[in-house]
């Protein structure tokens, strides 16, 4: 396994330290920023959210400029950014901090396009995430961030930025999977 399929997997490894830090009543106390007081593990949690999803641009860029981009990597990372996201969305829904429905929404559109891309690994094809397929993954990060912060820095203007982060994160979620079909329908047609 090359490097960038091992930061990959990494990613993939912190997934249940995060959860387990968010959702396990460990009493660390509370952190304050200007008008934002939230748990300390919460802020630990984002932490590590942040930290996993800057290594989905560090294993792409090192496995490009060293040309080391394998199918395994073309299926591992967006799984990992599915699994890292999906995981974040439902932690936020558990604290109450995000729309169900939303997340709902999100997590189905991660499945159909994970479906259709096992559909075409069959047929011996194995499709990178697309520019669109990269913007939805970084306005979910982004929005999940946001989130996971308590809406800091945005919170002293009085300015919900995690909640339009999370509607632009939908829209781009939506946007990019219809493409992601789109672009393969042939697919569909061609199945027995």
């Amino acid at each position: 396994m090359n490097i960038p399929n091992k930061i990959t997997v990494s990613r993939i490894c912190l997934i249940p330290i995060f959860v387990i830090i968010m959702l396990v009543d460990f009493d660390w106390g509370t952190v304050s920023f200007a008008d934002v007081t939230m748990p300390v593990t919460h802020l630990v949690g984002a932490l590590i959210f942040i930290i996993a999803s800057v290594t989905d641009w560090i294993d792409g860029h090192y496995a490009r400029k060293y040309n080391l981009v394998t199918n395994l990597g073309k299926f591992l990372d967006p799984l990992a950014d599915k699994l890292l996201v999906s995981a974040a969305l439902i932690v936020l829904v558990e604290l109450n901090y995000a729309a169900s429905w939303i997340v709902i929404i999100i997590i189905s559109r991660e499945f159909a396009v994970t479906g259709l891309r096992l559909i075409l690994a069959g047929t011996g094809e194995v499709v990178a995430a697309n520019m669109l397929g990269k913007i939805k993954t970084w306005t979910q990060i982004i929005a999940v961030s946001a989130l996971l912060l308590h809406n800091w820095p945005f919170a002293f203007i009085n300015f919900d930025f995690a909640t339009v982060a999370l509607w632009v994160s939908m829209f781009f979620t939506i946007w990019s999977g219809w493409d992601y079909f789109a672009l393969n329908k042939d697919v569909f047609k061609n199945s027995k």
